[in-house]
């Protein structure tokens, strides 16, 4: 079974836009595991300029379900991630202005700082995760860091799916083979959506789980919170 984790950047984002707290991120989180969502991914910037280090904090205690956060492990988010304990974390190479994450590791150039950061991690009892392009050396660079999971970056995916799906499709079956034989957990999350999510799904068999955050909470505008979720369920089988 694959399981969705929904990301709530994009709550906060509306939150933020009018300070107080309306719509209420906590509640929205509790609703989402309610109306079957099977984790909570969050990625706190720098800036704060969505999800705030505060917000982390009260998340914690109230997600029963599995709760990922993400981001680029500058000292900061090392440090949050080590005194909250997710049940998973997922490391990206975002720089700190940038708009949104737009690439995967080099996990072979980075290799060194990569087995640093999730040694911490692993020692702490915390699932690693590490975002990488549906590249085979980057896969097999990846496992040389000790993650326990990768992390597909499908932006690639997305953008092809409508001129030439199998095309798209064929360096995340690829990559994700040669992630199951190496043993790897497979996540993937970036731009999936109600048009590609289904036909991903079913070409990934070894997929544990998709984080999936913009797209569904513009869907939600339209279909309401509970009927989103529940359509992105529909479309993992």
């Amino acid at each position: 079974m694959i399981r969705l984790s929904v990301n709530i950047n994009k709550i906060a984002t509306l939150r933020n836009a009018r300070g107080g707290n309306i719509p209420d991120l906590i509640k929205a989180a509790m609703d989402i595991e309610m109306y079957g969502g099977q984790g909570i991914t969050v990625h706190p910037r720098p800036d704060e300029r969505h999800i705030t280090y505060k917000d982390v904090e009260l998340l914690r205690p109230i997600i029963t379900t599995e709760f990922n956060i993400e981001g680029n492990p500058i000292p900061e988010f090392v440090d949050l991630v080590l005194k909250h304990k997710p049940d998973q974390v997922t490391l990206v190479p975002d720089d700190p202005n940038q708009l949104t994450s737009d690439h995967g590791w080099d996990t072979i150039k980075h290799k060194i700082f990569l087995i640093d950061v999730i040694s911490k991690f692993k020692k702490a009892g915390i699932r690693t995760s590490i975002f990488v392009d549906p590249d085979i050396e980057m896969v097999k660079g990846a496992k040389e860091t000790g993650t326990d999971r990768i992390e597909l970056y499908t932006e690639s995916y997305a953008a092809g799916y409508t001129m030439d799906k199998e095309k798209a499709i064929k360096p995340f079956v690829e990559a994700s083979q040669l992630a199951n034989v190496l043993g790897l957990g497979l996540n993937a999350g970036h731009d999936l959506d109600l048009e590609n999510l289904k036909y991903f799904a079913a070409n990934i068999p070894w997929l544990d789980e998709v984080s999936i955050g913009h797209a569904l909470i513009a869907d939600a505008l339209y279909y309401g919170l509970d009927n989103a979720v529940n359509m992105y369920l529909r479309e993992l089988g």
